[in-house]
């Protein structure tokens, strides 16, 4: 069994619509999918829908922004399965609405630099919820600034280290905040792309906040950095997933669905999760019943 469990549609920063993405899938021989677009559910009735006519599980899924209070960094969280999803929405709009607000300044300030007009970004936005840096280079790809989405002019405007950077971060709600609203919504919390912040104690300082996994197998890991982190994981037991990232052409580098997934065992431990968690809550309550009818025998 195949499990791709992070890809993008075009409701946020893919190229792709959801039936294209799942028949993509399917034919890539995946059995099962997440589609997880940022601060986005708008898609998950929809691609179950189409997932179970073209025999691929698609199960819910939305990956969050937060705030790393402790550097400021803008992580991301992956959300599975949330029993109470419309408890999310509120936590979504917010990080819409934060996101739109910096896009407004980013589209400001590209079109000092360049000769693009803010109307041409959003008809490259046309069918996502929001606004992402992508767009803006496809826009600059149509006005014939640049031949590429990651080219030197997106290293310019979107590098945090480039004097010319546009970057303004939005305010995403903390990150302890995002933890506690998908535990409240009866969702499955795992941290996205580790090692892309750059920070070996990202992991250890969320695990107290209630992180219940880690994103392992992904194109931004090597596989030494891959195997690190799936040592570390079942030392903490911790669950593990995998998936592409995938987003079209958006994509940093050429792949497909699949093409990074989560293993068979691991894919098996998720969807078990919370029945095991369930169980165990049940188990620790009727031991606490019988040790109080105990006590109060004595």
């Amino acid at each position: 069994m195949s499990g791709d469990l992070h890809c993008h549609t075009r409701l946020s920063n893919g190229s792709m619509g959801i039936e294209d993405i799942i028949t993509l899938a399917k034919n890539k021989g995946v059995d099962v999918l997440a589609i997880t677009d940022h601060d986005c559910q708008a898609g998950t009735v929809r691609a179950k829908i189409i997932g179970e006519r073209n025999g691929v599980r698609v199960i819910p899924g939305v990956e969050l922004s937060a705030i790393d209070d402790k550097t400021g960094q803008v992580l991301h969280i992956l959300c599975y399965l949330p029993d109470f999803p419309d408890r999310l929405e509120g936590l979504c709009h917010k990080n819409a609405a934060a996101a739109k607000r910096a896009a407004q300044y980013m589209m400001i300030k590209v079109s000092k630099l360049y000769p693009v007009t803010s109307d041409v970004i959003r008809r490259c936005a046309a069918g996502s919820t929001n606004l992402y840096e992508q767009h803006i280079m496809h826009a600059l790809m149509e006005c014939g600034v640049t031949d590429g989405i990651y080219s030197a002019v997106y290293d310019m405007l979107f590098s945090p280290e480039s004097e010319h950077n546009i970057i303004v971060k939005p305010d995403y709600a903390p990150v302890k905040e995002v933890l506690e609203t998908i535990h409240a919504a009866g969702g499955i919390a795992v941290l996205a792309h580790p090692v892309e912040y750059r920070d070996d104690t990202l992991i250890e300082r969320l695990l107290p906040l209630g992180l219940d996994g880690v994103e392992v197998w992904h194109p931004s890991a090597t596989k030494t950095e891959s195997d690190e982190l799936y040592a570390f994981c079942k030392k903490s037991k911790l669950l593990m997933t995998g998936g592409s990232d995938f987003r079209g052409m958006y994509n940093r580098t050429p792949l497909a669905p699949g093409d990074y997934g989560t293993p068979k065992t691991q894919l098996n431990e998720l969807l078990s999760f919370k029945g095991r968690q369930k169980r165990l809550a049940k188990k620790l309550a009727a031991e606490e019943d019988t040790a109080e009818a105990a006590a109060s025998v004595r």
